[in-house]
């Protein structure tokens, strides 16, 4: 057992020094921030997106935005899309869930507004509507996905691909990037 803890670990480090050695990853999360930051200062706001783990990570980064990271400070317009279940399970019913992103983000966005879509394969169908929905209404996107960046990496303004294909280690990367972008982002409007 103990074998098995101590080679998750190291595989979860090795991912760590990809992260650090990955320029195109850095560029990516500056660019990211960048945008981010900038919809801040316009008034605009951060939309949140992803399926399971994902819809996690969306809600806990949207949070850290909303609430608090580090800094009492006045709270950023964020939100993670997922958050209505009785909105969620209705457009899941009476439409499809392919429409419960999309739909939310027609009635959201706002141009100049950023939805950051979260998918670790690329490739969620109700992703993937949500973008185009965004595109269409002048949203910038950031994406966080996986090594290839699947289809989602095509349609987006920013695609921020951790350089691993596995599922948990991809959501420990976005997870991570998260945290930097939170940590940047508040120091930056809250020097």
């Amino acid at each position: 057992m103990e074998n098995s803890i101590i080679r998750l670990f190291s595989v979860a480090t090795r991912l760590h020094h990809d992260m650090e050695a990955d320029q195109q990853l850095h560029h990516d999360v500056e660019a990211a921030f960048q945008t981010i930051v900038a919809a801040f200062r316009s008034e605009n706001r951060v939309l949140f997106c992803g399926n399971g783990g994902s819809a996690a990570d969306a809600q806990h980064i949207a949070s850290e935005l909303s609430g608090r990271f580090k800094k009492d400070r006045d709270p950023l317009d964020a939100e993670a899309l997922h958050v209505n279940s009785s909105y969620m399970t209705a457009v899941a019913n009476d439409y499809s869930f392919d429409n419960v992103y999309e739909r939310l983000v027609r009635a959201k966005g706002r141009k100049n507004d950023v939805l950051v879509a979260i998918s670790t394969s690329g490739n969620s169908g109700n992703i993937l509507r949500a973008v185009a929905a965004a595109k269409a209404k002048g949203l910038f996107v950031v994406g966080l996905s996986g090594k290839s960046g699947g289809k989602l990496k095509a349609l987006c303004d920013i695609c921020i691909c951790i350089p691993a294909e596995d599922t948990p280690r991809v959501q420990e990367g976005h997870i991570l990037v998260g945290h930097i972008l939170c940590e940047l982002i508040e120091n930056e409007l809250f020097a």
